[in-house]
């Protein structure tokens, strides 16, 4: 049987969970998931840093969070060249202060069967999806090193962790980077910085919403256990799990956010 609640126990759990003070930055949040990881940090608190290629979608995102009682800033940045992540993190902190919080989302997919990929497609997936993270990682981590510390959160996927066809550099790039994330939490730990990822399933987006109601969608809903695909603000609580002092004694964890897909067969 348990005991009553602790008195303040609800005050002191929203009050872990919370991101007031913080500053985070968001790599690919001109769409997708990342507009979705930057509205929600900026909810909880944060000054939110919006990353990408695009000013457009960027500088209206901004506004929106503004207009919302949040703070953001627009970080033009493209996470496969060096010198642009040190002027945009610079910029960015100079505008936030200092970043506190990553949250690694860039990514792209290729989808093609092995025999009819070329060497290019490779490389653009492999530079964006890991060395692109790795990049923004070892930029952020050298200064979250000399300010005490922050949360390191790597948007990874479970086709990280099991086998489909088609998409061989997408899957090989996020395997990749869940390793990443585990040897970069151990290094990184002396610097109280933690490293996590999130390994979601399939999660419906304007991208691919036609694309999962159709044939294909429905015949591969019926392997996910919870018989849906996930929806964005899914992953809401376990953003701010890992971005928040709630997973202060987790680092090298990879979270999985599918539903119990992983669990079958792809």
């Amino acid at each position: 049987m348990s005991g009553p609640e602790p008195a303040g126990g609800g005050a002191t759990i929203a009050k872990m969970f919370s991101l007031a003070g913080q500053v985070a930055i968001v790599t690919g949040a001109s769409g997708g998931l990342g507009r979705r990881f930057a509205r929600t940090l900026a909810k909880a608190g944060a000054k939110v840093a919006l990353a990408a290629r695009r000013a457009g979608p960027l500088s209206e995102l901004a506004a929106s969070i503004e207009a919302s009682g949040g703070e953001a800033l627009a970080v033009v940045l493209d996470v496969t060249d060096p010198a642009a992540i040190a002027d945009g993190i610079a910029a960015a902190e100079a505008g936030l202060g200092p970043i506190s919080i990553l949250v690694n989302n860039a990514g792209i997919v290729i989808d093609k069967p092995l025999l009819e990929t070329g060497e290019a497609d490779w490389d653009r997936v492999l530079d964006t999806n890991l060395k692109g993270a790795w990049l923004m990682a070892r930029e952020v981590a050298g200064r979250m090193a000399k300010t005490g510390g922050g949360r390191i959160v790597n948007i990874a996927s479970i086709l990280g962790q099991t086998a489909t066809g088609r998409v061989h550099s997408y899957a090989a790039s996020k395997a990749a980077l869940i390793h990443l994330t585990k040897t970069m939490a151990v290094e990184l730990a002396r610097y109280s910085i933690r490293v996590n990822a999130i390994a979601p399933g399939y999660v419906e987006t304007d991208l691919n919403r036609d694309f999962l109601a159709g044939p294909t969608g429905e015949a591969l809903v019926k392997r996910v256990p919870l018989r849906r695909f996930a929806r964005p603000e899914d992953l809401d609580a376990v953003l701010l799990l890992l971005a928040s002092e709630a997973s202060g004694y987790m680092t090298g964890s990879i979270v999985t956010v599918d539903g119990g897909l992983s669990l079958s067969a792809l």
